[in-house]
Formats: structure tokens, C-alpha cells, sequence
């Protein structure tokens, strides 16, 4: 009965840990988790553009990333290297899913079709690219 007693003690609070679905909280040491938007790129169902036109929505897409950039909303974007359905991912940094949707509505890609998404809650300790910090227009 005593090590039934020891066991459940023991395993008791790791119990409600497997069960959450939002980061553990920390202690005053440690840095706070932040919540940013993890968006996968996926192929949109207008992809029959010429390439004049895909090479002007490219262009676009890529001055779009380097804006939201300079302003500190995008940490991450990227393509994948293997062509298939994934194209690529962003991680934006903004306090609600309206509002990054509303920053994935400026990308021409986005916007022709062309790219498609899928957005989900993502979080990590905001330190190294994930900071706070706005970079410089160059």
C-alpha cells in the first residue's frame, strides 16, 4: 500500500502534463513562451498562370516577405526543396489569427491562388530570431 501510495505521488503530477495543450508556465528564471502563427504554404488551386505572370507573382511574393521583414512580423519563411503538395512556411509574429491572416492576404501568391495555407498557433521562447526586434530598411 505505502509504494501505491509513493507511485501516485509520483506520477499524479506529470498526469495533467500529457494532457494540456498549451506550454508549460515558467518561473520567474526561465524565459516566457510566447505564442506565434505557424502557416505551411501549400499549393493553391490557380496554378495555370504563364510565366510572365508567375514570374511577377514570385517577385511579389518575395517583397512581400522582405516587408513584413523589415517590420518585424515575419521570423521564419522559407521553401521546402522537395516539389510537392508543402511549398514552404512562414512563422509570424502577431497577437491574433485574424491579424495574420490579414498579413497572408498581402502576399500576391496568396492572393492569386497560387499558394494556399494552413495556420496553427505555434510557440517558443522569444529570444534569437524570434525576438521583438524590427530590422533595419536596408
Amino acid at each position: 500500500m505505502k509504494s501505491l501510495f509513493l507511485l501516485a505521488i509520483f506520477i499524479i503530477p506529470f498526469c495533467g502534463i500529457a494532457q494540456t495543450n498549451h506550454p508549460a508556465k515558467t518561473t520567474k528564471s526561465e524565459p516566457k513562451v510566447k505564442q506565434f502563427w505557424f502557416v505551411l504554404l501549400t499549393k493553391g488551386k490557380n496554378r495555370n498562370q504563364d510565366s510572365a505572370t508567375v514570374l511577377s507573382i514570385n517577385n511579389g511574393h518575395r517583397d512581400n516577405i522582405t516587408r513584413l521583414y523589415k517590420e518585424g512580423i515575419i521570423k521564419v519563411a522559407g521553401p521546402f526543396a522537395e516539389e510537392d503538395n508543402w511549398m514552404g512556411i512562414f512563422i509570424l509574429d502577431c497577437p491574433t489569427k485574424a491579424e495574420a491572416e490579414k498579413y497572408l492576404q498581402t502576399d500576391p501568391a496568396i492572393v492569386s491562388g497560387r499558394l494556399a495555407y494552413e495556420i496553427r498557433p505555434w510557440y517558443t521562447t522569444p529570444v534569437g530570431s524570434f525576438n521583438s526586434v524590427k530590422h533595419k530598411k536596408q
